[in-house]
């Protein structure tokens, strides 16, 4: 029987704490799943030839949900299986492609615990190719406040993301 994963706990992490960092080299595959996972039937999203010439990029490229998919597995990776997503945000700025890189990098701008007893952190990321930021993300995402805390077990009054 294996261990559990390791879980983050509030009182692990400071402001200014630093997230690993998340490297993916992106494929077509990549771009067309993540666009049928969303039913999102776009053709600059699985077509190259529609994607090149009627939207002037240069492949097919990544859709909205499926960033939003790779955001929440960075941030959901950190802090482990009770992580739980309060709030997401983020900014397309540009497109992110098969055979790019994707680099994601986080850092802790906040932690509060609110007036139920749930701790929560903001982050900050960003997802970058190449150095080049293609989008920014601020996340609020809930974490145990000790060892018997599960945010995923909150409901109604005790869960205000």
């Amino acid at each position: 029987m294996s261990a559990p994963p390791p879980r983050l706990v509030f009182g692990d992490v400071v402001e200014g704490d630093v997230l690993p960092p998340l490297r993916h080299g992106v494929t077509a595959t990549t771009v067309v799943l993540g666009a049928l996972a969303s039913r999102d039937w776009r053709p600059m999203h699985h077509d190259k030839e529609f994607a090149v010439e009627r939207n002037g990029t240069r492949d097919i490229f990544l859709n909205t949900p499926n960033q939003a998919a790779w955001f929440e597995r960075y941030l959901t990776d950190w802090t482990g299986p009770h992580g739980r997503l309060g709030k997401m945000t983020f900014r397309m700025r540009d497109s992110v492609f098969p055979g790019d890189t994707m680099a994601f990098e986080g850092v802790v701008q906040q932690l509060e615990v609110d007036d139920v007893g749930c701790g929560w952190l903001t982050v900050d990321v960003t997802l970058a190719v190449e150095g080049a930021a293609k989008s920014s993300c601020t996340a609020r995402i809930a974490v145990p406040v000790d060892a018997d805390d599960n945010p995923w077990r909150r409901r109604g009054d005790r869960w205000k993301p």
